[in-house]
């Protein structure tokens, strides 16, 4: 599907999104030394712990409000919700006040992410959605491979001129889709509007949700991201300490008389930058190769390249062989990127699309939220041991992909086919 013929609700939020993510970029890697300075390392710790469970609220909430009143709506909220935290935040002279809209920076992308993810979902036919969302975690990894390196000079030196530029780009977005982009919202989803109050509310969301959670396929499924999410989480976290401790700092290049070294920072740093890179030009490329092979066969693959590649890495300090290793859990990683949310959206109903993608998403927080166990680990296991816990819980992910798909009805496993040919 090319993006000349892409619906234009995609392609104002395609140019929206990767502008957004390149701001986020720009602070986010560097917002825990600041509060670790503000506030020191014991309280900034715990500070740090808040958002990710604010996020877990926020996107069922967002998904519960995307099926209830609007995908439209529920990103407006989220939208400007960002852009007034971002004014706070240029506008503060409080370490507490700077730290409460960062809270509400967190709670606005919640809410904003499960109603945009449905979104794409539904102006775009079930052939094409891997292709599209693989577009957008592209536009998104743009921001993740530059965002760091222009953010360690604006946001140390101009943090105030770069929070005013966030809050106008999100500003102006939030303005694009206010009057830009129309509701997509299935006329299935559509019903009567009712006046709850709070617990009126509360009641019917745990009531929707209880639903989901009971579904069996949908359940396994989030069990088995949550799994390999641990892995994932691990590139910021056992990864970053191994490089550290164990890979010394060696010759990347010499030629005659000159060369070209590291140190064990600089490796790690050009390990997460081959990561990203990856992620911007593979993509695209890699769903298309994959186009052909089933949801069930790119996931247990995916999770398959990750946990070897990461397990390998175990094996080495060269830095070439890392490098090597990189490149394979990458693919691992990219591959299943826009599998994910393609399979929630031909798997949920279309009245309830938002709240599956808001559910969907507690995969990356709970594996965010246990993913440290690494580390804590590591104080008893040696380096190849914990690698090889993160190539368990890979294995572990891939069998239950294959159980999840061998319980999928007939008519999903039918129509992907048809899909597919």
């Amino acid at each position: 599907m090319r993006w000349f013929a892409w619906d234009r609700n995609l392609k104002i939020r395609l140019i929206g999104d990767t502008l957004f993510n390149m701001l986020y970029w720009m602070y986010f890697p560097f917002i825990t030394l600041f509060f670790s300075d503000a506030f020191g390392k014991p309280i900034a710790s715990m500070l740090m712990a808040v958002p990710p469970l604010v996020g877990i609220v926020g996107s069922l909430f967002g998904g519960y409000l995307s099926d209830r009143i609007g995908r439209r709506p529920a990103m407006l909220l989220g939208a400007f919700m960002q852009a007034t935290m971002f004014a706070i935040f240029a506008l503060s002279s409080s370490h507490w006040l700077d730290y409460i809209a960062y809270i509400g920076l967190g709670l606005g992308g919640s809410l904003y992410s499960p109603a945009s993810s449905a979104m794409v979902a539904d102006v775009t036919s079930e052939k094409d959605r891997r292709m599209v969302f693989a577009t957008f975690v592209t536009g998104s990894n743009i921001g993740a491979v530059f965002g760091p390196a222009l953010g360690s000079i604006f946001f140390y030196h101009y943090r105030s001129e770069l929070l005013w530029t966030c809050t106008s780009v999100t500003l102006l977005y939030s303005m694009a889709i206010l009057f830009m982009i129309r509701e997509t919202l299935p006329a299935t989803a559509k019903v009567a509007k009712i006046n709850y109050n709070l617990a009126g509310l509360i009641k019917e969301q745990w009531n929707s949700y209880g639903v989901i959670f009971r579904d069996t396929i949908f359940a396994l499924y989030i069990v088995a991201g949550i799994l390999v999410s641990i892995a994932f989480m691990q590139l910021d976290m056992y990864l970053a300490m191994y490089v550290k401790e164990y890979v010394p700092g060696q010759t990347l290049i010499a030629f005659r008389n000159a060369s070209f070294a590291l140190t064990s920072p600089q490796i790690f740093g050009w390990m997460l930058g081959l990561n990203g890179l990856l992620f911007v030009v593979c993509v695209l490329p890699v769903t298309k190769c994959f186009e052909k092979w089933s949801e069930r066969n790119i996931l247990i693959t995916s999770s398959l390249l990750f946990g070897i590649g990461m397990f390998m890495i175990g094996l080495t300090t060269n830095i070439w062989l890392l490098f090597a290793f990189t490149i394979v859990f990458s693919i691992g990683e990219l591959s299943r990127a826009p599998v994910t949310q393609s399979f929630v959206s031909n798997y949920a109903p279309s009245h309830a699309r938002g709240q599956y993608m808001g559910a969907s998403n507690l995969q990356f927080s709970i594996g965010r939220f246990f993913a440290p166990l690494t580390i804590f680990l590591s104080s008893w296991l040696s380096s190849l041991e914990v690698f090889g816990f993160i190539l368990l819980v890979t294995l572990i992910s891939s069998a239950i992909y294959i159980k999840l798909f061998r319980i999928l009805p007939d008519s999903y496993n039918n129509k992907e086919k048809q899909i597919n040919s």
